[in-house]
């Protein structure tokens, strides 16, 4: 009787503990620790804008990313100035996209850099719709300065907001 006691109790905590973990990931993705020991390399401080090549009167090169993506506008993604592609272990071609944590105005994002681009003079970083929209929910900035820029380390992280 004891043993089927434990057994059911064991079996409780551990339905409770997924369930809990889950509900973790869906209310707010990443533990914001666990994000700041995985980000390698110098932060990379600079001012941010938006890119969407099927905007009218865009000078974006196209709808191809860097990595051989199409640009999606509903993904967690950005584009990071050309001379800065070594730092994120080189987008290219065919390759696996890098993941970056971003911060501004106080909110953490994870995001899958898939791309490259001259972008503007000051401007580091070239967010996609969703990723901009989640740091100027309006669109009426344009630019965000004094974003943070800093490499993730791997490239098993989940693309959105850090909580």
């Amino acid at each position: 009787m004891g043993f089927r006691s434990s057994a059911a109790i064991c079996g409780a905590v551990i339905a409770l503990a997924v369930s809990v973990s889950i509900a973790r990931c869906e209310a707010g993705g990443v533990h914001s620790s666990a994000v700041d020991n995985a980000a390698s390399g110098e932060t990379i401080v600079g001012a941010a804008s938006m890119y969407n090549p099927f905007k009218p009167g865009k000078e974006e090169g196209g709808p191809k990313t860097a990595s051989g993506e199409r640009y999606d506008p509903s993904v967690w993604s950005a584009a990071i100035k050309t001379s800065l592609r070594k730092k994120f272990g080189g987008v290219q071609f065919g390759a696996k996209p890098k993941y970056a944590l971003v911060e501004a105005v106080g909110k953490k994002v994870i995001v899958r850099i898939n791309d490259v681009g001259p972008l503007r003079p000051g401007r580091i970083i070239d967010f996609n719709e969703r990723t901009m929209r989640h740091f100027d929910p309006s669109l009426e900035r344009g630019v965000i300065p004094d974003v943070k820029v800093r490499p993730l380390a791997g490239g098993d992280w989940t693309p959105g907001p850090v909580g």
